[in-house]
């Protein structure tokens, strides 16, 4: 560890999620001056195990005397957590996070933690839903674009995707996909098909590209076309053969579950409008694809950079208080 960081640490941040945390050093420019993550997560930690474990992973870190901010979002403030931290209810406005934050007490005094809450939504708004981690991703999007509106897409084993409207959460919906895929991929007679995909490989990407515009075009017929594709592995001979062939089928697969999720959640988007996507590279490059496909931009937002945004901006609430 270098020498200087308990000298320059203004606070540290955290995304505690359900299998890992990640946490960073930060200056009070905002400067990473170290980062670390660990597989402590809130499946494997009961309440009483959350403050050894940020101790084991930032410890280091702090100052001797004094007392750090941590700001955490993530799962480490769900009923599950180390201490909830409730939802709070949409529209809401992004810059005020910091208002429902909970903070556990802690064995050591130099940790002042506050668990970042998330959103909730009720049936009147277009369905029961809720977020936890998201929010603060869509904060960071709100920090790092003042006053933003329009759609937004975070993508992962439970894609959500959010309307903004001035820096506003005014309604988002939840979409099972990657885990849908996951469950398809690996637990359904599909599985005996299917390889790695890579949409690099032309062929992957035109199979998957293609999935996308029918589903979207026939959303009616996807439990058919998911069938269609064990069949094809069966009987169609124009597709390659080894390894090629599940990697085909697999990317086949792929645009069936996203070009699912795409035919709700575009529906009525307009095509001038571009979505904002945060996440993980890869995936949102997937994303991206299969949004072009459909005639829509996009643009990716990296996801460390939203998150360090979004609790920055949750800190800052925090000292203007």
């Amino acid at each position: 560890m270098e020498t200087s960081i308990p000298q320059r640490l203004a606070w540290v941040a955290v995304d505690w999620g359900s299998s890992n945390l990640r946490a960073w050093a930060l200056a009070d420019g905002g400067e990473v001056l170290a980062e670390v993550e660990a597989a402590r997560g809130m499946l494997d930690l009961a309440p009483a195990d959350y403050e050894p474990a940020l101790l084991a992973a930032i410890g280091d870190w702090l100052p001797v005397e004094g007392r750090t901010p941590v700001l955490v979002c993530g799962m480490a403030g769900a009923r599950q957590g180390w201490r909830e931290a409730p939802y709070r209810p949409v529209p809401r406005a992004l810059d005020a996070l910091a208002q429902g934050a909970a903070r556990p007490d802690t064995e050591d005094a130099r940790l002042d933690v506050h668990l970042l809450p998330g959103l909730c939504q009720g049936g009147e708004a277009g369905g029961f839903d809720v977020m936890r981690g998201e929010e603060t991703q869509l904060a960071g999007l709100a920090a790092l674009e003042p006053g933003v509106s329009g759609p937004v897409c975070l993508p992962g084993t439970h894609a959500k995707w959010a309307t903004l409207q001035a820096g506003r959460v005014e309604r988002f919906h939840t979409f099972m996909t990657g885990e849908l895929y996951r469950l398809l991929a690996e637990r359904s007679v599909l599985a005996h098909s299917l390889g790695e995909d890579d949409l690099a490989d032309s062929a992957c990407r035109e199979a998957f590209t293609t999935a996308v515009t029918e589903v979207v075009a026939a959303p009616e017929a996807f439990t058919r076309q998911l069938f269609g594709l064990r069949a094809m592995d069966l009987l169609d001979e124009a597709l390659p053969s080894g390894e090629a062939r599940g990697a085909v089928l697999a990317a086949r697969l792929s645009g069936l579950a996203i070009g699912l999720e795409l035919a709700g959640a575009c529906r009525g988007l307009d095509d001038a409008q571009r979505v904002r996507l945060i996440g993980g590279e890869a995936l949102c490059r997937r994303y991206a694809l299969a949004l072009s496909a459909l005639g829509h931009e996009s643009e990716i937002i990296a996801n460390q950079r939203a998150v360090l945004a979004g609790l920055g901006l949750a800190r800052a609430a925090l000292d203007h208080d």
